[in-house]
């Protein structure tokens, strides 16, 4: 299993616009094969950022997710909505412990 974890800084006042972009875009995720769960959250001290955790059965997963028409579709509404490019880490996970 592995988790991708994603830090962005959005656009002041463009928030609200990428929220629900990305909202669709992790509810795709949800019936795709290899998808186990999604957060995004918001850093308390950070209002313009995000941060998107992912965890997928493996990458080849999250690629191939990354292929579907329905990713790429909000992609295209995402752009112009961060300051600068994303920043990405990997992590394989060694225990998942939930309610």
């Amino acid at each position: 299993m592995m988790t991708v974890i994603t830090h962005v800084t959005l656009t002041p006042g463009r928030e609200p616009e990428w929220d629900a972009a990305m909202r669709d875009r992790l509810e795709t995720a949800r019936g795709k094969e290899g998808w186990i769960g999604n957060q995004l959250v918001i850093p308390l001290d950070a209002p313009h950022e995000r941060t998107v955790i992912g965890t997928w059965s493996t990458r080849a997963a999250w690629e191939a997710w990354h292929a579907d028409d329905a990713f790429l579709e909000t992609r295209e509404r995402m752009e112009g909505l961060q300051e600068g490019p994303s920043e990405m880490s990997w992590y394989e996970v060694v225990s998942d412990e939930r309610a």
